[in-house]
């Protein structure tokens, strides 16, 4: 599976949204580089590619930049059952693949946008002995890392596609319980201040009247103009193709990209492919013990007290 990127017309589109100066750029990589390796408590990280992903993600702001990089490694202490014991093929992850269908889709909207899908490969979880929840997390957080190092020339953000359709009483009933509000909180800091992500759309299809439910347990964990971003097909997806071209979809969608499980094996090749490279970077975390002044506390970083507002750091 291959992320296409975007054409050179695209690219002038994109670097126009994300304040990206060809003529620059190099120097704030710099930047970034040396305030890096003045970092005493974070990892030896020479990766001009990732880095230039974040530069893009936080619209070449050095400063925002600084506080992404240093969350991210920040994160990757501070929630182990995250970022630890990453294997792409052990069980674990391979039942979370067989069951959950989470890719990015390789084209892009006209405005260079990435769409990512989100649906169960199963009608019904009736019946079925579900992955651990902070498993299925764990491989969104897998699939980001693998764009950091992929979106090469970058992209305009993101847009989300969440099928609910095995959002039914009986699968609520039975599963939903295991989301709890600390294990989904944790989740949203990691993913909101630790990853470049600039969340553009969230389209919710396949909509039944528990989506409003869920939408409402989730509302207070993601940021305000996220919030503001939620869209809800009920009917079918011709609203869902005003905002991304049909041809794009997988085919249960009604469009052309074939079918999202064979969308989905081309992503579990990918990650295994990367099996080593993840292996190689469990120890790539921050080291809190030599963080300059007070080192950052699990109650400082999720304390259930408080707003989101509060752990907003850009």
């Amino acid at each position: 599976m291959t992320l296409v990127q975007p054409n050179p017309d695209m690219q002038i589109h994109i670097r126009s949204e994300l304040n990206e100066d060809v003529s620059t750029r190099d120097d704030d990589l710099q930047h970034i580089k040396e305030w890096l390796g003045r970092q005493p408590h974070l990892p030896k990280f020479d990766d001009d590619g990732r880095i230039m992903t974040f530069l893009r993600g936080c619209k070449f702001s050095r400063e925002k930049c600084k506080r992404k990089l240093d969350m991210y490694f920040t994160m990757r202490t501070a929630c182990p059952e995250f970022f630890s014991n990453r294997d792409p093929t052990s069980h674990e992850i391979k039942e979370v693949m067989k069951l959950a269908y989470l890719p990015p889709l390789p084209g892009l909207t006209p405005n260079g946008r990435r769409v990512c899908v989100f649906r169960a490969a199963v009608d019904s979880a009736d019946g079925i002995e579900l992955p651990q929840v902070h498993n299925g997390m764990k491989v969104v957080m897998m699939i980001g890392d693998i764009r950091l190092k992929e979106e090469s020339t970058g992209v305009a953000g993101d847009v989300y596609v969440l099928d609910a359709s095995i959002a039914t009483p009986t699968n609520f009933a039975q599963h939903f319980s295991k989301f709890t509000p600390a294990l989904v909180k944790k989740f949203f800091v990691c993913v909101q201040e630790g990853y470049p992500v600039k969340v553009k759309e969230v389209h919710v299809v396949n909509a039944s009247p528990l989506v409003d439910t869920i939408i409402n347990f989730v509302k207070p964990f993601i940021k305000e103009k996220i919030r503001n971003r939620i869209h809800v097909h009920a009917d079918g997806y011709e609203s869902l193709y005003k905002y991304i071209p049909k041809e794009m979809l997988p085919e249960e969608y009604g469009g052309g990209a074939g079918p999202i499980a064979k969308i989905n094996e081309e992503w579990m090749k990918k990650m295994e492919s990367y099996k080593e490279w993840f292996a190689e970077q469990e120890n790539v975390k921050a080291d809190e013990s030599k963080r300059p002044g007070k080192p950052k506390t699990h109650d400082d970083l999720f304390g259930m007290e408080g707003s989101f507002r509060q752990l907003t750091i850009d």
